[in-house]
């Protein structure tokens, strides 16, 4: 799944490309093989309907870690039924009522073992699962300077282990730029949102730490 491309080069050339010209590069690079991560987390639907613009059948890979609120569950099916995705949903082996009963509630991170054991499982296994199902060329994803330190000093194009183009088509994008895209398009959005793996909202969750392993 090696691809052949000079990131710095690309980086370059899209550093002042906007999000549509990002995702015309990357339609052009993947042979239509691309793929869009998401979590439902608050302005998820902005690349969503950006993705959908250029692949309408586009593959959405959403990982439901078991611990959403209602609130987010039911924005998400507003997303989905509004921009008719395409989600393939891939879920934990192990139920949350099964993991809760016999392991406990959502481990604290002081406890770091137990808390990397447990992202591992309601997340990191679950998403290797659906990439290796999925077998994307890009991966798109909404990931932003402003949502935590690590972000700050992203690139709009990366790579993982196994070659996988990583693109961030809106990683310059503000709070103020989300919500003004959302209205405009009178697209689903919703803040009662947790992650039980960040639990802090300026913590990164593990899945784009080193992308490098994935």
């Amino acid at each position: 799944m090696t691809q052949h491309i000079d990131s710095a080069k690309a980086n370059a050339d899209l550093k002042n490309a906007s999000p549509k010209e990002i995702l015309r590069w990357a339609e052009g690079v993947s042979g239509g093989k691309m793929m869009i991560s998401t979590n439902f987390r608050p302005y998820e639907a902005v690349l969503l309907h950006m993705a959908v613009q250029i692949l309408p059948r586009i593959p959405v890979l959403w990982v439901d870690h078991g611990y959403n609120t209602p609130a987010t569950y039911k924005c998400a099916e507003a997303t989905i039924a509004k921009l008719n995705l395409n989600v393939h949903l891939y879920i934990p082996k192990r139920t949350a009522a099964h993991r809760d009963t016999v392991n406990g509630g959502i481990p604290s991170i002081d406890d770091e073992a137990a808390h990397t054991a447990f992202t591992e499982e309601v997340k990191l296994e679950p998403f290797r699962r659906g990439m290796a199902t999925l077998k994307p060329k890009v991966w798109l994803t909404a990931l932003r300077r402003v949502q935590n330190p690590h972000r700050e000093t992203m690139n709009v194009v990366g790579m993982t282990g196994d070659g996988i183009i990583k693109l961030c088509p809106i990683l310059d994008w503000t709070d103020a730029d989300m919500e003004a895209y959302i209205e405009k398009h009178d697209l689903p959005n919703e803040f009662n949102y947790y992650d039980p793996t960040k639990v802090l909202e300026k913590r990164e969750c593990g899945l784009h730490l080193d992308s490098a392993k994935l």
